[in-house]
């Protein structure tokens, strides 16, 4: 918690977007820190991992020992929300090539299958139990879900693959919610807070 008793946001920022979520926090109206080492996860509430790029993140996980601070914080059932890069981070499998990830979500992450980053997109998918209106979504060098395990719910949809998904206090999106003016994702993450935020 914050010095003045609100629930806050950490926004890991090591590298990615970071900016855009905060700006989008402030939107929604929770506090953030941003946080470059694993003690700046003392105080937060919960955590967002960033888009990016998520071999640089695990190597500077390695050496900071954020990859364990991470496990550890999920492990106490503090929300998480991982958007592209942070999305790859979670997942308990990696293609295209296989590499390290946190594996925390259960499922299997296709890196770059919407293609290069001339091929980012902007589309509207479906988050019906979150809105009742067309989300907007910005695809970005963006991974594919292609297999989610018991226990995973699919929140989202962008022709017809699954874009959002959750399981338990742990959200991941395969696009950039926070380079949008669509404030339904951020907030329902933030719902995951409780009371006070």
């Amino acid at each position: 918690m914050t010095k003045n008793g609100k629930k806050a946001i950490g926004i890991l920022a090591i590298q990615g977007d970071f900016a855009m979520h905060a700006r989008m926090l402030e939107r929604v109206g929770v506090g953030w820190r941003l946080v470059k080492h694993a003690r700046d996860l003392q105080g937060v509430d919960g955590l967002i991992l960033p888009g990016g790029e998520s071999t640089t993140m695990l190597k500077l996980f390695a050496s900071e020992g954020m990859d364990k601070a991470i496990k550890d914080f999920a492990a106490q059932g503090k929300p998480i929300f991982g958007t592209c890069a942070g999305a790859i981070l979670l997942a308990t499998e990696v293609l295209n090539p296989p590499q390290e990830r946190l594996g925390l979500i259960d499922m299997t992450v296709e890196r770059n299958a919407y293609g290069r980053q001339i091929d980012s997109s902007v589309r509207f998918g479906e988050c019906p139990e979150l809105a009742d209106h067309p989300v907007e979504m910005v695809f970005i060098r963006a991974p594919v879900i292609r297999r989610v395990g018991e226990g995973v719910r699919v929140l989202g949809r962008s022709d017809g693959l699954p874009v959002l998904v959750e399981a338990g206090q742990l959200l991941a999106a395969t696009f950039h919610p926070e380079l949008t003016q669509d404030e339904t994702i951020h907030q329902y993450f933030v719902n995951k807070l409780g009371s006070d935020s």
